[in-house]
């Protein structure tokens, strides 16, 4: 049937602030259904707390409220509102939770407000374990053996009946596993029971047999009113069971099921998915094979979008999130069309003629103390995807996107010692694979690795085989590399620096670069199509591969290459995002086509149809170079980007590529602590005493000469990574030592720490004529607390005229000086009155979403326009840069501490949260402001 005309308004609830287990993925899949539903004419009201998301911006939405995700804030919204029907199904775990309390509350009845996407029954179902497991029982399914338990004696019960430990713990109702895991050792048991039971709402935790080694997959599904089912994808784990999905190497399609296997867990999926209600959307299930038997048992089913639709929707090209959005609105799945080929069916299930993989991207360096070792409970901040023609080459190129300076699965530095080989690989870790790699180099058999790691033999088979192709590359010098060679190489993911440092010769990857392109061996670009070139594909969705066949046609119009900012992690997460969503946009109003190149699943500036064309490719020199080398853009834009794309900056400007913006000499310069003091001299700008240091006693003379507290921070990191206040030499020395130990090159930064000052961060655009401020951020915890930790307010809420328009000149005297075309962030410190700069980066910053929603102002997509050659003027005169903000709004870090309760709760120099939220209020008195203001001085640490 065609969609409903009975509802005109819909309440679409968000997911919040960015958590580990709860990501932006659902920004991704939120921003796709209100497009969705917009498009289909009914209006859509959105609200969300977090103010770094696209999803929230003003473009998304016919109203959007920048409002807390609790029962009493829905509540008030839709009482204001009056939609006719809400959707819960795209806000991840928090959206059913809070749609779910009001259901309770009998809050949706009396409004006479309709949930749909979802059966509140079936939710209920899911999330309590027992039920889930007596319907499972009752259709059929086989299950793992487990018990709820509510008590502790409860839980010894259960253990005793399952045989003893291991065990596994999950508590009920928790996002990315919080509180679960496995128990190995009796005096672990009491203490992550206790535990799950006060994390879990219900107050309940589930006591699972343990199936450490299985074999995982998950399906992602799509459901209509007519109980028509289709599988979007079928992704399995490379990482053995025992370890949260969410931290797990996948793959997709799966690979190593047989035909049988596959088809009874199809069947038990659509079974699974028909008995739990009678709700249309989207469905994500997971099963588990016990290896050399047949044995499949389900673990669970989450009747929503999940975490891994993002990853689903992006392997296959198939928009999950809207088609289920026109599916809670009364469509079929034949009457939609698949958006991709724009002639087959969204009834037609796609089929992939390449591989994909997904790796997580964690920030154990984070949290000092922190066990690494991987299990139930979610510890990734974020992931990659990579698409290729083989496991192999997929899996290499997923090694360059991670943003942790591989150039693929080792093979680019020497390798790691026996013992740390045998060490890592002891347990699951991020690095199984790499010392997998390792392992296969000191000859150990495929059928060792298996028993140490219990992954599944097919891949380590191609990992193997990766092993001994590198071989045959560290036998043959780069000029007896002939065109079968190279092309057998690309195949396989080998980058031109991996092969540049495992040739027997001394080159560069320069060189090997020009080599191969002597020898015609140079990437095409396939199309994603959602089914393996059966029918051809109207959406621009790019991959390389070393084909014969280019599908990516170019046209003659001007281009603007934007690259993203890969994996989201702390420090650099989904504000760039919307930054480059807005930039895209930008581009295209400028008459300019838009191409993106980003590898990072989650996000909407991945997304298929945002983009004039998506390269989905490792953000890493060579990848972009040979989309550069295809397009030939009239330049690129690197701000939007964050670090990620600002470090490429110099091989653009070595090779004479354009730039939009500032120039890559001038965001380096700020780097150069001795170069940018200069500048500061020169415009008689204050700034903390400071000094540069190459080595610990270096450090430590330069630290007494200062004198303490000092500031130590390393050159070109993220979020603060690596920076520590020492209060005397032996910190000093441990501190440095730990970072040179890290970065062996780095310069290290050290300055006096100004102890009880004021902290701000100021966002600002320049045009080359004008300087325009877009905003002055206050921090309420003193300076000391990384700014992205910081609670914040805007405008500042206890500055003097005098100090707030020295601030001002300061930052438009740097703004001139820098040559700054396009953004600039500029943190600052205040003490006793006197202005100091801290730092400046010339470009896309961390704080500028939450200035745009705060003030109701684009200003990344003002930004853009500005590198292309708009004048501010030209948006001062349209009251473009005009504010909306009546009053204050306040910033406010949210933590993953439950992921990590061995850390302490210190907060200091180095970036620790995860995510932020918005509020606004109208006074100083309300308590979002007077409660951390009191806790100010709390958590300040080393």
């Amino acid at each position: 049937m065609p969609k409903r005309t009975d509802i005109d308004s819909i309440l679409l609830i968000g997911s919040g602030p960015i958590v580990i287990g709860q990501a932006c993925e659902f920004d991704y899949s939120g921003s796709q259904s209100a497009r969705a539903l917009m498009d289909e004419g009914y209006r859509v009201i959105l609200v969300n707390s977090n103010p770094a998301t696209i999803m929230t911006d003003p473009l998304m939405a016919d109203e959007v409220y920048l409002r807390p995700l609790t029962p009493s804030s829905i509540a008030q919204i839709a009482r204001e509102e009056q939609p006719d029907a809400v959707l819960p199904t795209m806000g991840g775990q928090t959206g059913l939770n809070v749609a779910q309390d009001l259901k309770e509350d009998g809050f949706w009845e009396e409004e006479g407000i309709e949930i749909i996407g979802v059966d509140p029954e079936t939710v209920q179902i899911t999330e309590d374990r027992q039920e889930f497991r007596d319907l499972m029982d009752e259709i059929g399914l086989d299950q793992s053996r487990s018990n709820t338990a509510k008590s502790l004696l409860e839980a010894k019960e259960i253990t005793q009946e399952l045989g003893g430990l291991p065990v596994v713990i999950r508590p009920s109702y928790t996002l990315g596993g919080s509180g679960g895991g496995i128990v190995w050792e009796a005096d672990e048991f009491e203490e992550m029971v206790t535990r799950g039971l006060e994390l879990s709402p219900a107050h309940q935790v589930l006591i699972d047999e343990c199936l450490f080694g299985w074999k995982e997959y998950e399906l992602e599904l799509l459901r209509d009113p007519n109980d028509n089912v289709i599988i979007i994808a079928s992704i399995e784990n490379v990482t053995p069971m025992g370890v949260h999905t969410g931290d797990s190497v996948t793959v997709a399609p799966q690979q190593t099921l047989t035909d049988k296997q596959f088809q009874k867990m199809r069947d038990a999926a659509i079974r699974a998915m028909n008995s739990i209600g009678t709700f249309a959307g989207g469905c994500n299930i997971q099963f588990a094979f016990e290896p050399g038997t047949d044995r499949m048992i389900v673990i669970e089913i989450n009747p929503r979008v999940s975490r891994s639709s993002a990853l689903a929707s992006k392997a296959t090209g198939y928009p999950i999130a809207k088609v289920a959005s026109k599916l809670a609105v009364g469509y079929m799945l034949d009457e939609l069309p698949n958006e991709i080929t724009g002639d087959t069916s969204a009834c037609f299930e796609p089929s992939l003629d390449y591989v994909v993989t997904k790796i997580p991207r964690f920030n154990f360096d984070k949290f000092e103390g922190v066990d690494e070792e991987l299990t139930t409970q979610m510890k990734a901040v974020g992931e990659v995807m990579s698409i290729g023609r083989t496991f192999n080459e997929s899996l290499q190129k997923a090694w360059q996107s991670l943003e942790i300076g591989y150039a693929g699965l080792g093979a680019d530095r020497p390798d790691a010692d026996p013992e740390t080989v045998r060490e890592r690989l002891k347990a699951p870790r991020w690095d199984n694979l790499l010392h997998v790699r390792h392992a296969f180099r000191y000859g150990a058999s495929v059928e060792e690795v298996h028993d140490i790691t219990q992954i599944d033999k097919w891949f380590l088979y191609q990992i193997r085989d990766l092993v001994a192709l590198e071989e045959e590359i560290r036998e043959t010098p780069l000029r007896e590399m002939d065109e079968r060679f190279l092309w057998e190489a690309k195949r396989a993911g080998f980058s031109d620096e991996q092969i540049a440092f495992l040739v027997p010769e001394d080159v560069s990857d320069r060189e090997v670069r020009a080599h191969r392109k002597d020898e015609n061996v140079t990437p095409a670009y396939q199309l994603v199509d959602t089914c393996a070139g059966e029918f051809p594909a109207e959406t621009p969705y790019y991959y390389s591969s070393y084909e014969t066949v280019n599908e990516s046609t170019v046209t003659d119009r001007d281009k603007v290459l934007i690259l993203g900012s890969g994996p989201n992690r702390i420090g650099q997460g989904i504000e760039f995002d919307y930054c480059c969503v807005h930039g895209v946009k930008a581009a295209q109003e400028m008459g300019y086509e838009a191409l993106m190149l980003n590898c990072n699943p989650e996000t909407v500036s991945t997304d298929f149809d945002v983009a004039d064309k998506l390269y989905f490719e490792p953000v890493f020199w060579e990848r972009v170079q040979d989309v550069i080398d295809l397009e030939q853009p009239e330049g690129v834009i690197l701000q939007l980007g964050g670090q990620t794309a600002i470090k490429l900056g110099e091989r653009f400007e070595e090779d004479g590529l354009q730039i939009f913006g500032t120039s890559y000499s001038k965001m380096d310069l700020v780097e150069d602590r001795g170069k940018f003091t200069d500048i500061l001299q020169k415009l008689e700008i204050p700034f903390p005493p400071y000094g540069v240091a190459h080595s610990v006693d270096e450090a430590v003379a330069t630290a007494d000469r200062l004198g303490y507290p000092t500031l130590i921070r390393p050159s070109y990191v993220l979020g603060g990574e690596g920076m520590r206040i020492a209060i005397n030499e032996d910190e000093v020395a441990k501190y440095v030592g730990n970072v040179l130990e890290t970065y062996p090159d780095n310069e290290i930064l050290l300055d006096r720490f100004l102890e009880d000052a004021i902290e701000l961060d100021v966002d600002t655009i320049c045009d080359g004529d004008e300087v325009w401020i877009a905003g002055i951020m206050q921090h309420i915890e003193p300076a000391g607390v990384h700014s992205g930790d910081s609670t914040a307010v805007l405008p500042p809420f206890s500055l003097s005229d005098e100090v707030l328009e020295t601030i001002r000149e300061y930052v438009r005297a740097l703004a001139f000086e820098l040559d700054v075309l396009g953004l600039m962030n500029v943190q600052l410190i205040v003490k006793d009155e006197t202005v100091y700069v801290i730092e400046a980066n010339p470009r896309a910053s961390r704080t500028v979403p939450f200035i745009a929603k705060a003030k109701g102002i684009p200003i990344p997509a003002i930004a853009t326009k500005v590198m292309l050659g708009e004048k501010l003027e030209t948006f001062r005169e349209a009251g473009a840069l005009e504010s909306s903000l009546e009053d204050y709004a306040i910033k406010e870090p949210v933590f993953s501490w439950d992921k990590f309760p061995e850390v302490p709760k210190e907060l200091g120099p180095e970036m620790k949260s995860t995510g932020e939220a918005i509020a606004f209020v109208d006074s100083l008195s309300d308590e979002q402001f007077e409660q951390p203001y009191e806790m100010k001085d709390l958590y300040l640490s080393r």
